[in-house]
């Protein structure tokens, strides 16, 4: 048996990483513990959020298949932050998990390159410092010219439910062995972290009457630019608070957990703290928030969004039946911490191939991610950079000005994590341009070239684009008079003295598109142009600001620094810098100003070091 790639592990990284470079024409086998979970929602069965959404149509938009499949799964689409700007709107969909996952199977066996296998890998072969294929639990020995690790928390994967512990990649299914041994033998340094995930219930044992309905969007937005079916809400989600109850039974039973026990040594989510945690740095809440959101159309299980612990079974069911409406609930399946094994993201290229060991990728929680989407994003760029190696083209390495993609990796390869990694909007410094409804034009033109699109969604696309230019052209050329801004009563919300040219007063805080179209008796564009133009417009000037700091950083973010560049022979930097880059190398000083602990003093002393050795920061690119 031999393929050109060998993906390990059937999460949302390995789905994305094993489908795109089958898209691209490489011949690969995806290799997973249990065929029947691929694309487990391991824990909430809900796709996208503030920041999140932001990734999933960059996914779609580069090929992916995430986007297509919630569209397809979901059961209820809310699009978060609507009271705010469009800049940090984020789409977000509770989803059928087991449609979810016989979706994402269906579409990987559409995939005529891409083979499935059940079995789990034990160690890597290598040849010299190059993997070459996999040894498996069964015994099988397979050749690849690379291979994608997307294994999540499997690897020497440890649950936690009190002072019991569990093996497992997460309860019910075993971890992965072994495997961990086998990278790290290689010089490949790892660590430990924790995550959660709180208790499913019985929904016909909650009274609802005690809890404030959520439901979704009237008319939701997809994620995927191909879907055509109109999206339709099928299930509502819950909010209720904890009450001094709850925190009670906790603060009288935080010696039983793990987590204060000392038990747990992995590090975990500072974003998504257990209750546990919650309850002790924050007691002086009255009650936490927490969502109760369905698993799927077909059964009563439901997810208590907010309630992660690893407290015992008994304390869990005590906590559970103190949040009102849950006095006589029924748990299905408790609370769990779990412990796993990752790898120091900072040991990878931008490509998310390893500095240690060639063609040999990593993708999803074990470069110290947390979150489906985040997953997600890391195995299309693992999987495309294989295939495009393997091919001896040239890597695609996204920016920060281009993606949260882009952020997410520059943020793990330069600055490394050192607890469970999460995507904000505050993370992207040019998040203005990374919206949610323009991820088509800043990413499928390229996906497009490298054939990573369908041909006919491109042109699609590409009229859309043109159609907005051309409204937006027009919008610049239009006078509005403050005779007609009156008729219709429109100075109640800004004051127009002379004539004005639409575009400009469409700048106004105040001013929408709408009250624009209505005074120049111009049609409405559909809802997905409009909220494109309108914020086009708006943001023009910051925009305008943030391409010109990104034209005026390009010239060192992309100048590189040699492969055996002596950091010992540089004068003035400083020692906790020196080693910091000694430890990670940066490709570029673009790479070297991100990392933690460089100041600009240093990177000034780096740039009269290149120059003096007749390397010019002006034009040099990384490759």
């Amino acid at each position: 048996m031999k393929s050109d790639i060998i993906v390990v592990g059937g999460g949302h990284a390995g789905i994305e990483a094993s489908y795109i470079a089958a898209k691209l024409g490489a011949s690969v086998l995806l290799i997973t513990g249990n065929v029947d979970f691929i694309g487990q929602m391991s824990c909430n069965p809900a796709i996208g959020g503030i920041a999140k959404g932001n990734i999933v149509r960059e996914v779609d938009a580069l090929g992916g298949l995430m986007g297509k499949v919630t569209d397809r799964a979901g059961i209820q689409f809310r699009m978060l932050n609507k009271s705010k700007g469009v800049a940090v709107w984020g789409n977000r969909a509770q989803a059928d998990k087991i449609l979810y996952r016989s979706n994402c199977r269906a579409m990987l066996e559409e995939e005529s390159n891409l083979s499935i296998f059940q079995d789990f890998v034990t160690r890597l072969i290598y040849k010299n410092n190059t993997v070459c294929g996999v040894e498996t639990q069964t015994g099988q020995k397979i050749e690849a010219s690379a291979v994608i690790l997307a294994m999540g928390t499997f690897l020497n994967g440890l649950a936690h439910i009190g002072m019991n512990t569990i093996s497992c990649g997460r309860t019910g299914e075993p971890p992965s062995l072994l495997l961990s041994e086998s990278i790290q033998e290689r010089g490949v340094a790892a660590g430990r972290l924790k995550t959660g995930t709180p208790a499913r219930v019985d929904g016909r044992t909650i009274d609802f009457s005690q809890l404030s309905l959520q439901e979704g969007d009237q008319d939701p937005w997809p994620f995927s630019y191909s879907t055509t079916h109109t999206l339709k809400n099928k299930a509502a989600c819950w909010e209720l608070k904890t009450t001094v109850s709850t925190h009670d039974i906790i603060r009288e039973n935080i010696d039983k957990s793990p987590l204060y026990g000392g038990k747990i040594k992995g590090i975990g989510p500072r974003y998504c703290p257990s209750i546990e945690d919650k309850v002790l740095k924050f007691g002086d809440r009255h009650g936490h928030t927490l969502f109760l959101e369905p698993e799927g159309l077909d059964h009563h299980e439901m997810y208590l969004n907010g309630f992660s612990t690893s407290l015992p079974y008994d304390v869990q069911t005590k906590m559970i039946q103190s949040l009102p409406g849950f006095s006589q609930v029924r748990m299905i399946r408790p609370a769990y911490a779990i412990e796993y094994d990752y790898f120091y993201p900072t040991q990878l290229y931008n490509t998310l191939e390893s500095r240690k060991v060639e063609n040999l990728y990593f993708a999803g929680q074990i470069n110290g991610t947390s979150g489906y989407e985040e997953a997600a994003c890391q195995g299309l760029v693992a999987g495309l950079n294989a295939a495009l190696k393997l091919q001896k083209k040239e890597p695609v390495v996204l920016g920060r000005e281009t993606s949260y993609t882009g952020v997410l990796i520059d943020d793990l390869v330069t600055k490394g994590t050192e607890e469970p990694y999460r995507m904000f909007t505050s993370r992207a410094e040019y998040r203005l341009l990374l919206r949610q409804d323009n991820a088509d034009e800043r990413l499928m033109p390229l996906a497009n070239k490298l054939g990573m699109v369908d041909k006919v969604l491109f042109e699609r696309r590409q009229e859309v684009w043109k159609k907005r230019e051309e409204f937006k052209k027009q919008l610049r050329t239009v006078l509005i008079a403050p005779k007609a801004w009156d008729s219709l009563h429109k100075q109640e919300k800004t004051e127009v003295k002379q004539k004005v040219i639409a575009s400009e007063l469409l700048k106004r805080p105040q001013v929408s598109l709408s009250d624009i179209c209505e005074v120049i008796e111009y049609s409405m564009p559909d809802r997905e142009n409009a909220v494109t133009i309108e914020a086009d417009i708006k943001y023009a000037g910051f925009i305008a600001k943030q391409k010109k700091e990104i034209e005026r950083l390009s010239k060192i973010e992309h100048a590189r620094i040699p492969d055996n560049f002596d950091y010992d022979a540089v004068e003035g930097l400083l020692s906790e810098s020196r080693g910091k880059l000694k430890k990670i190398h940066p490709l570029t000083l673009g790479q070297a100003s991100r990392i933690s602990g460089v100041t600009p003093a240093d990177i000034s002393v780096l740039i009269m070091k290149l120059v003096k050795n007749k390397i010019d920061v002006s034009r040099e690119t990384a490759g």
